[in-house]
């Protein structure tokens, strides 16, 4: 049984550990009456952490293609959660800030996924987390060394 095999290497069981807390942050989301995905989650954390980002600066940041963050703009601005503004220096680049109700949804937002990574993490002691952190690190260097 060869796919048997497979289970005995990280990648599957990162993948599917990925998978089950998108769609448990995803739900925990939606009990709190929050219609957010987990990428708005994230657009919200970076601006958050840097306003005003060039658009095209945020789909390298975001690792998305520009169409593909595009729409995710458009969607979060539907949405009031940012705002998209021309760049005083070049009114042809748009800078993506968030606006009072993205500070608001991500202050709300960030309280949910903190509590409930806690869930996540119950019964694994600090240092089995920093002893994961690690190796999760190392499987993402040896990613970026092999695509150089």
């Amino acid at each position: 049984m060869k796919h048997l095999e497979l289970e005995k290497h990280l990648p599957p069981w990162i993948g599917k550990t990925s998978k089950l807390m998108r769609i448990f942050i995803a739900d925990r989301f939606k009990d709190h009456g929050l219609y957010l995905t987990i990428e708005q989650f994230i657009l919200l954390k970076m601006l958050s952490e840097k306003d005003g980002v060039m658009q095209n600066d945020l789909a390298i940041i975001t690792e998305r293609n520009k169409a593909s963050l595009t729409r995710l703009v458009n969607n979060m601005e539907k949405k009031h959660l940012v705002a998209r503004i021309p760049s005083k220096e070049d009114k042809r680049v748009n800078q993506i800030f968030l606006t009072k109700k993205g500070v608001e949804i991500f202050a709300e937002a960030e309280r949910i996924v903190i509590k409930n990574f806690k869930k996540i993490q119950a019964g694994i002691s600090r240092k089995e987390i920093e002893v994961a952190i690690s190796i999760l690190k190392r499987v993402q260097q040896n990613i970026s060394n092999f695509n150089i």
